[in-house]
């Protein structure tokens, strides 16, 4: 079978194509031909060595799988080869930038039944971290006001549904080019922030502050303000520290990803019910893997990826 792998820590350049062998599942595994990998800023964290996560090499990236199970495993109950499943794999082992990819059963869920298989790896990892931000961290209730900052990026738009459908009055910061996507997301309100001060656009407190953008740490703690006594600050930009200000009782933690099927199989139900829609942006074959991510390493990777491997 066709992987993208890399040999070594580095750029973008070590990634190639190998062919290997077909993987077998080990106990309480299977084994899912890939329909499509979710390409995360955090595999070129791993490719590059910035992130703290070791991988044997040669590693295949992408943690985020959709596809369909044609090997099980010893020991393993409840799926069926021919079953369509999404998971998020965990980041140190070989991932699904390949034409096959083994994978514990107890990481996986049945993929939505509507929407095309291989944009349903964009929904795993992303998906969660919204979800646990807002609702594990936040505790984000019906009829609280919530500033979403950075929610033109893939996280932001999921942030934005889950919110307005958790009941929450939204505001959303956007440039002019995510604005669209944002407002149809269910935006009550955005604030582009290229035209001015995000401080300024936002009128009444919120009870929650989601940062999901690399914004400068003094900007940041200048947000604080906005939160209204007894609220919350959370982010996913583990490189600062979150804020908060415990004069005001306003409370500040950085949300850390992690796998739930449980959470995941609620997710899927609000795909499948029309709750949450998938966003994935653009399909790429292997070869294009290292192209994905020099571009991320520039910045100017636009949208949600999906690597397919069939393309």
């Amino acid at each position: 079978m066709k992987a993208a792998r890399f040999h070594q820590l580095g750029g973008p350049e070590v990634l190639r194509v190998d062919e290997v062998e077909v993987p077998e599942p080990g106990e309480g595994q299977v084994r899912i031909r890939v329909a499509g990998a979710g390409f995360n800023p955090a595999d070129g964290g791993i490719r590059g060595g910035t992130l703290p996560f070791p991988v044997a090499l040669p590693h295949t990236p992408g943690y985020d799988v959709a596809g369909t199970i044609d090997t099980l495993g010893v020991g393993v109950d409840g799926l069926a080869i021919g079953d369509s499943v999404i998971g998020f794999l965990s980041m140190t082992d070989d991932g699904a930038d390949a034409e096959y990819v083994v994978a514990p059963a107890d990481l996986l869920v049945a993929a939505p039944a509507v929407g095309d298989l291989a944009d349903a790896a964009a929904l795993p990892s992303v998906a969660l971290t919204a979800w646990q931000a807002l609702f594990d961290v936040a505790g984000l209730q019906k009829g609280q006001r919530i500033l979403i900052v950075g929610a033109g990026g893939t996280v932001g738009e999921y942030a934005v549904q889950l919110a307005k459908h958790a009941g929450a009055f939204v505001i959303a910061t956007a440039s002019p080019r995510s604005r669209a996507a944002v407002e149809a997301a269910g935006a009550d309100e955005v604030v582009d922030h290229t035209a001015g001060s995000v401080r300024d656009g936002v009128g009444a407190p919120v009870d929650v502050l989601l940062n999901l953008a690399p914004i400068e740490p003094e900007e940041f703690a200048a947000l604080v303000s906005l939160v209204g006594d007894g609220g919350f600050v959370v982010s996913s930009t583990a490189w600062m520290p979150t804020p908060g200000e415990e004069g005001r009782g306003v409370r500040g933690e950085t949300v850390y990803v992690r796998s739930d099927p449980g959470q995941l199989a609620h997710l899927v139900t609000l795909v499948d019910d029309g709750s949450l829609r998938v966003v994935a942006s653009r399909r790429v074959g292997l070869e294009e893997v290292a192209s994905v991510h020099a571009a991320a390493a520039a910045g100017t990777l636009r949208g949600k990826v999906v690597v397919v491997p069939s393309a």
